[in-house]
């Protein structure tokens, strides 16, 4: 399994081995440690918890759940897995060299909220007309018809905006810095700077 829990710096460029100009974002991949391991006998299911920086204040249910990690994690995820690897244990260091260049990952962050916006903004929806007479600038329009009296579930309508969990498919890791533990990867990745950003390998 490749994971990382990992958060993110800001954008930068490369230049490929090609001549072309890259753009890449830069993500801080300080080592994480594994937490817990499950398995399908013990827990049902298989998978990775993976803790990620140090807690100022932690409580006492986070200091026994942790104390065989010798660690009390400021940020924890999961990572699902089909059955543990053997060396997999608790207590052991993921740093950034467990990707490669060249690597296709998922990213999954969460993007920058934008509040209460309207149809134009949060849908792409067109503008009435400005002139013969028209009144309906950035409204959106009918949104039901006479029969049945009622809107239906999932009706593009204003509302907010952002501030959830989005997922980038197979981007490429086009740098891999083991010694500032730093990730480059090309491309767009969803939230702010300093949001927290786990990065897992695409099947």
């Amino acid at each position: 399994m490749k994971a990382l829990i990992t958060r993110k710096v800001g954008m930068s460029s490369i230049i490929a081995d090609g001549g072309e100009l890259l753009p890449i974002t830069l993500l801080s991949a300080t080592p994480n440690v594994i937490t817990q391991v499950k398995t399908a006998e013990t827990d049902g299911y298989g998978a990775i918890q993976l803790g990620f920086e140090q807690a100022k204040k932690p409580g006492k249910s986070s200091i026994g759940h942790f104390k065989k990690a010798g660690i009390i994690p400021k940020v924890v995820r999961e990572f699902r897995v089909e059955e543990p690897a053997e060396d997999v244990e608790v207590g052991k260091q993921i740093v950034a060299d467990i990707f490669e260049v060249g690597d296709m990952v998922n990213v999954t962050g969460t993007s920058k909220g934008k509040g209460f916006a309207g149809t134009i903004k949060r849908h792409n929806f067109k503008r009435g007309r400005k002139t013969h007479g028209g009144q309906s600038y950035r409204r959106p329009g009918s949104i039901g018809s006479m029969y049945p009296q009622k809107i239906f579930k999932g009706k593009r309508m204003a509302g907010r905006m952002g501030g959830g969990q989005v997922t980038v498919r197979n981007l490429k890791v086009a740098l891999v810095d083991s010694e500032n533990q730093v990730i480059g990867i090309i491309g767009a990745i969803p939230g702010p700077r300093k949001s927290i950003v786990t990065v897992k390998g695409a099947k």
